[in-house]
């Protein structure tokens, strides 16, 4: 199954070209994800989600001749990416509430500071993409034509649903030694996968 990958030029060559041929596979490679974050974070914009990824790939556009990879000082690719997602998601659900002429409800407890607000958003953020890049790796893995049937039904079982091993080497007519086999295969293929999804791209 191929993979979209990063290469480490990849995002210096879309920022001195913006019709660069590489947008295909930035897009290939960060849309899914996007959308997956997108889904889990702010699904009341399930309908605008579309849009709101078209908006970023356009300011990210805009803002990568300028662009410098330094993950010491900025962090991964990635939070640079799914802050740009935030803040146009964030916008739209403001347009959206002063259109319907509706004022924010107070909380029932004071805001927190605006750092700390920021570090938990940033948290959030993390676990969300995480989240996303988890899923649409299983998602690879569990299309992988190559992989046994069974091998997947029983990682399925063991590893997604949490099942006792033993229960289900011996639905499936196997050794507990086998089923855990299975499941270490697969988690290793499952790992590259997330790593390969997720790998930083350097400028």
């Amino acid at each position: 199954m191929k993979i979209p990958t990063t290469s480490r030029t990849l995002l210096h060559d879309l920022g001195k070209d913006a019709r660069s041929p590489r947008w295909e596979e930035f897009v290939a490679r960060y849309r899914p994800m996007m959308e997956s974050f997108l889904a889990a974070r702010y699904p009341s914009l399930a309908q605008e989600a579309d849009d709101l990824v078209q908006e970023t790939l356009v300011a990210l556009l805009r803002a990568l001749p300028d662009y410098r990879y330094a993950p010491g000082e900025q962090g991964s690719f990635h939070n640079y990416l799914t802050g740009i997602l935030r803040n146009k998601a964030a916008m739209l659900l403001r347009r959206r509430a002063a259109e319907s002429a509706r004022d924010a409800r107070a909380s029932a407890e004071p805001d927190p500071p605006q750092s700390r607000a920021d570090e938990e958003a940033a948290a959030r953020d993390e676990d969300e993409w995480r989240d996303a890049v988890l899923q649409i790796a299983l998602r690879q893995l569990l299309a992988d034509d190559s992989i046994q049937e069974r091998t997947k039904q029983i990682f399925i079982r063991v590893a997604v649903k949490g099942e006792d091993p033993a229960a289900v080497a011996e639905a499936f007519g196997v050794s507990r030694n086998a089923v855990d086999q299975m499941k270490s295969r697969m988690m290793r293929r499952l790992r590259d996968l997330v790593a390969a999804l997720d790998a930083a791209p350097c400028a």
